[in-house]
Parts: structure tokens; sequence; C-alpha cells
């Protein structure tokens, strides 16, 4: 295969991104797609069917810019396909569609301890186990006749190589399927029966078949394009960050930041990982990396939170040229107590019962982003405490760019080295260096230096006031 080109195919939440890249680390090209919610008439679905259609079209358009000699796919933690006789057995639920009341009571009586599988009961369909029992009540027959259980990711592969895989990275993200112990299926998974058609485990990085006839007919791709297992996306993300020296094999934590700000601390070499000591209740879990590492994680929905918080044009937040004034609005909207309390994303985050308020909102548009900012800032700084993070954090994704956010994080934090990274591809080239090990970034890191402003006494007021909504709600 040599110095064939390499796709990365990111089936994200909100997001499906395909990027193609030189053996060499470089990118060649990089596309996007906003996914859909298909109502099925009984549940929200993913959008499978949307998806494959812009994949066979982008991937027909990468064959002519670049030699492709492997896909690796990566997908987000809550989605799973369910296949049997070459095709979907039912649409793959949307993890953000609201489980029936009673399915949700009888489910949460099944689950496993949190000390077993690390995985908290969490809202909606973000267990993936919830999914599973809400699929085989509307369709008891739902596993019959050798249906395989895919994780988001390696549903992928299968639909590209015809051949069906399971993975440690996928799922070991709060899906009650695995226990992050011994990487063994879980309890329940075995009660339900599920543990006999979830996939074969594979690695993330193994090859498990070439491109199938259709599909290279379909894109214009080389017969012998070779498929990979995938990962999990934040996986993904923490492959990309151990590529920094400053992180590599140090105790370090990983915050990513999208839809989701997903905090993956990496305790150091010949650390145990002690589950009982995480908060269940504040979303807190531990995934597993893709060597079968636990990882302590929190989580909340700061992206979903931006957006509603600063209206439409969410991305005012971290563009460049808003920066300074962003940052030049901080003095002033401390002094005055305008804030931000948790939280518009109910269900999640440390605070998963706040009802979120602005105390004081500013009328100008800077001071009020700014704002967003700053709470985005201190639910962080909260979750990174919450699973122990301490030495290193790196901040990836979107949100890196936000100043205000980032450097209120290394205020908040000052025994610790906040780290930020220009490239704008963490997830995909993780992925990337899961089957080039030795690639280096082509970026380096950059220490964050705290605000001008003291927010001492600013955090004492809001978490006061947070943990009392919470106790309240």
């Amino acid at each position: 295969m040599g110095d064939r080109a390499i796709v990365v195919l990111d089936c994200g939440k909100t997001l499906a991104k395909l990027s193609l890249w030189r053996s060499d680390g470089s990118l060649i090209a990089r596309e996007t797609r906003p996914n859909a919610r298909v109502d099925t008439g009984t549940y929200v679905a993913l959008d499978s069917a949307g998806i494959e259609a812009w994949i066979a079209a982008t991937l027909r358009g990468f064959a002519s810019l670049a030699p492709i000699g492997a896909i690796i796919p990566v997908g987000h933690g809550a989605g799973a396909a369910i296949v049997r006789d070459g095709g979907l057995v039912c649409p793959p639920l949307d993890y953000e569609d609201a489980m029936p009341a009673d399915l949700r009571r009888d489910y949460d009586g099944l689950r496993d301890p949190f000390e077993a599988t690390g995985s908290p009961a969490l809202p909606d369909g973000l267990n993936l186990g919830a999914q599973l029992y809400r699929l085989q009540a509307l369709h008891p027959d739902l596993l019959e006749g050798g249906a395989q259980i895919l994780p988001w990711a390696q549903y992928w592969a299968w639909l590209l190589c015809g051949v069906p895989a399971s993975e440690l990275s996928s799922l070991g993200c709060h899906t009650d399927l695995l226990r992050p112990g011994d990487a063994s299926l879980s309890d329940l998974a075995r009660r339900r029966g599920w543990a006999d058609h979830i996939a074969p485990l594979a690695p993330a990085g193994a090859v498990l078949g070439t491109i199938s006839p259709q599909w290279a007919e379909r894109t214009g791709l080389a017969a012998d394009v070779r498929v990979h297992c995938g990962l999990h996306d934040s996986n993904a993300a923490l492959l990309a960050a151990r590529a920094f020296p400053q992180i590599a094999d140090h105790e370090s934590t990983v915050l990513s930041t999208g839809t989701w700000f997903v905090a993956m601390r990496s305790p150091a070499d010949g650390a145990t990982v002690d589950i009982s000591t995480l908060p269940e209740d504040r979303d807190c879990l531990v995934n597993v990396d893709v060597f079968g590492k636990a990882v302590p994680s929190a989580r909340f929905m700061g992206g979903r939170e931006i957006e509603i918080l600063s209206g439409v044009d969410s991305r005012r937040v971290d563009i460049r040229p808003d920066q300074p004034a962003l940052l030049a609005a901080v003095p002033d909207l401390v002094a005055a107590g305008a804030m931000v309390l948790p939280g518009f994303a109910s269900g999640f985050g440390p605070f998963p019962h706040g009802r979120g308020r602005w105390i004081g909102m500013p009328t100008d548009p800077f001071a009020r982003r700014a704002a967003v900012c700053l709470y985005a800032a201190l639910v962080a700084d909260v979750s990174l405490s919450l699973i122990g993070s301490r030495d290193r954090i790196l901040i990836e994704g979107r949100f890196a760019e936000a100043e205000v956010f980032v450097r209120a994080l290394a205020t908040l934090r000052p025994d610790a080295e906040i780290f930020v990274c220009n490239a704008h591809n963490d997830v995909s080239f993780g992925a990337l260096r899961l089957l080039l090990p030795e690639l280096k970034p082509a970026c380096r890191l950059t220490r964050v230096m705290p605000l001008d402003t003291d927010l001492l006494a600013y955090r004492a007021r809001w978490l006061r006031e947070a943990e009392r909504m919470e106790q309240a709600a």
C-alpha cells in the first residue's frame, strides 16, 4: 500500500466528516455534512441512508485526488446498528429521542451497578443498552436469524467491507455493555442475550477486509482498499493528544470540545482507577481506550449550551476577529457579577438538575458571549476536578480557539499547565495515528496564559448559586 492515501470517516452526532490524508500526515481534502434526524413514526433515527449516499459521492470525488489505500471509521459513542442478511434490521436510534418513561424505569432496574461498568444511568438513549432494550420492546424478533449488533463506527466498516466487528473503545463509552476492569461484556449484556449477538471484538486498527465490489464500483476506488475496524471519536482525540511529548505517557487530561465537552484523564503508567470514587450522578464515567486501559471521564453538553445561550451564530464565541473584544469585556462583566448558572441541557453534566438562568445578563453582545465562555470554563473546571485532573490539560476541538474560555480555565486551575493546539483535525489525526503510530503532529502545543482578571470570588459565588439551584431542583 506504500504511499497511498488514507481516508478517515468521522460520523459524529452533528456532522459527518470525510478527510483524505497523505501517508506523511498532510491533509489533502476534507468534506463535512450536517446530519439529519429521521422520524420513523415510532422513534427518531440516525440518518444512516443520507450519510451513506454522501459517503459514496464524496469518496468518488476523493478517488480523483489521490490513489487511496485504506479507510478507517470513527463514530460517536451512543450509536449502534443491528444488521442481518446484509442490511439493517431497523433504523439506528438517535440517542436524543426520549425513551418512554415506563421502558426507562424497567431498564434502570436491570442495569449493572456503576462500580462494575463505569457507566452511569444517562438520559434518553445515551446508554446503548437502553436503545437495545427499547428496540426489543418494539421488535421482539429483533435479534433472531443471526442478527448482529455493531457499534456506530464498526457499522460503517461493515457497510464498506461486509465484515462484522466490535471494538473496545466503542463498547466502553457509557454503553452499559462492557466491564472496564477486565474488558469483558457486562452481566446485563449476558443476561439479556445481547452478548451472543455483539459482533466479535477486533483491535481498532485491525484490517477487517477490503471494500466490497459494490462499493468499489460505487466510488471508483481500487478493489484492494483496506477497511479498518475503527474507534470511538473521543478516543481518537485522545490518540491525537498523545502524539505530543507534553501529553504522551504523562498524567494528563484531554478536554475535547464540540457538541459535547468530554474530559478524559489518562492516569500515569501503573496507576489504577477506582471506579467507586467517581460520582455517577454528575455525568462522570469510565471510558476504555483502544488499548483496553480505563480512562476516568466527565462530560457536559458544552457546545449545545453555548449554541442555546449565544443564539444562531454560535461561532462568534470562537472566531478569531471577535477574540479581542470578548477578552476586553471580561473585567466589567466580572465586576458586575453577570453570570450564567447551570444548566441548559437538562440531565447532563455536573449539575444535571439545574435550571439554567442568567444573573444580570449583559446587553452588550460581546459581554454576553464572554459570559457564556466563562460559564463553559466554570462547568469544565468542576468536571475536571470530579475526575481528579491535574498536571497537564490539553483543550482540543472547536472551542480551543475561544480565548475567554481557555484563558478562564487556566485562571481557574493555576496548578495545571493548560495547552491548546491550532490543529483542526484532532479526531481525524488520532485515527490516522492509529495506522501510522510514528506520525508527528504538524503543530506544537501552546501554553495558555491566565486572564488578567481574578476569578476566585466570581467562581465562589457561581458555585454557591449553582449548588443551591441543584439542591432545590
